[in-house]
């Protein structure tokens, strides 16, 4: 299954981290309101480690304040050069509520 994240076709969304690879890539976490709603990019970026990145993140308590009671996952893999290009783009795209640096 892949989601549409600008021009970006992400694998997601996923329910659970353990569906998230070990590899480099940008990762988004998404939110919803609804289950007829679509989803909306909560955190956008990028990690050698996807999934270890996730499932450690310090942020995480920002991704359930927003409130969405819907969330979840997508990773683009991609290489260390092009994963900051990628999400420098959606971060200023999206401008998603968790995440400023």
């Amino acid at each position: 299954m892949t989601i549409g994240i600008g021009r970006y076709s992400f694998e997601g969304p996923l329910d659970d981290t353990s569906d998230l690879r070990n590899e480099s890539g940008v990762y988004a976490i998404l939110g919803r309101r609804t289950i007829h709603q679509l989803w909306t990019p909560v955190d956008i970026g990028e990690s050698e480690d996807v999934k270890k990145r996730v499932e450690n993140h310090e942020r995480k308590y920002c991704w359930k304040s927003v409130g969405y009671p819907y969330q979840s996952y997508a990773a683009y893999y991609c290489n260390s050069d092009d994963r900051t290009i990628i999400e420098t783009e959606l971060r200023n795209r999206y401008n998603p509520p968790c995440g400023d640096r």
